[in-house]
């Protein structure tokens, strides 16, 4: 799970302290498990250290000291690049794609393009299966785990697919 990039895409609305960060992610995700506060400060603390975000406030606000954290130019940065870039297809990278989307559509960024490039990736993907299938001898097991693969790929195409027509529909629906 891209945690990291995960908080940069929750701080892309504007600075928050912890909590709020982990309120975001499991609001923006509430059929997966909730994450856990000690991974959202250990995450923001690394994401400190490597300059991709940064300190803006401390206050208590009559409570505990909290720490209001920002994203930086490079955080920014950062977290384009990795909502640009489209997953390698591989089994267990449906959590990850599903999670671009998701962070895609909340962060403003434009979701039909994500979705064109995730889909071009897998099309290539079963394209480099069907040739390696085509071209190996009769060997039974290597097929049915490349198989395997193209119809979990296919059926992540569908998912696309369904994904960018409601993406499509919202956005008619809005003008």
């Amino acid at each position: 799970m891209a945690t990291a990039e995960l908080v940069l895409g929750l701080l892309h609305r504007g600075p928050a302290h912890g909590y709020d960060v982990k309120r975001g992610h499991d609001a923006w995700f509430p059929d997966s498990r909730p994450l856990a506060f000690g991974q959202v400060y250990t995450t923001l603390s690394r994401l400190e250290r490597d300059g991709l975000v940064e300190v803006v406030d401390r206050g208590s606000e009559g409570g505990p000291e909290r720490t209001v954290y920002g994203l930086t130019d490079k955080g920014r940065e950062h977290l384009a690049d990795w909502l640009a870039e489209p997953i390698q297809p591989a089994l267990g990278a449906v959590d990850e794609m599903v999670r671009k989307v998701v962070a895609t559509i909340h962060t403003g960024e434009d979701a039909t393009a994500f979705l064109a490039r995730q889909r071009s990736s897998h099309l290539r993907r079963i394209r480099e299966l069907r040739a390696a299938s085509a071209a190996a001898d009769d060997d039974t097991p290597a097929r049915l785990v490349r198989d395997f693969v193209a119809v979990h790929l296919d059926a992540d195409l569908r998912w696309l697919d369904g994904a960018m027509d409601r993406i499509t529909e919202l956005k008619e629906t809005r003008r």
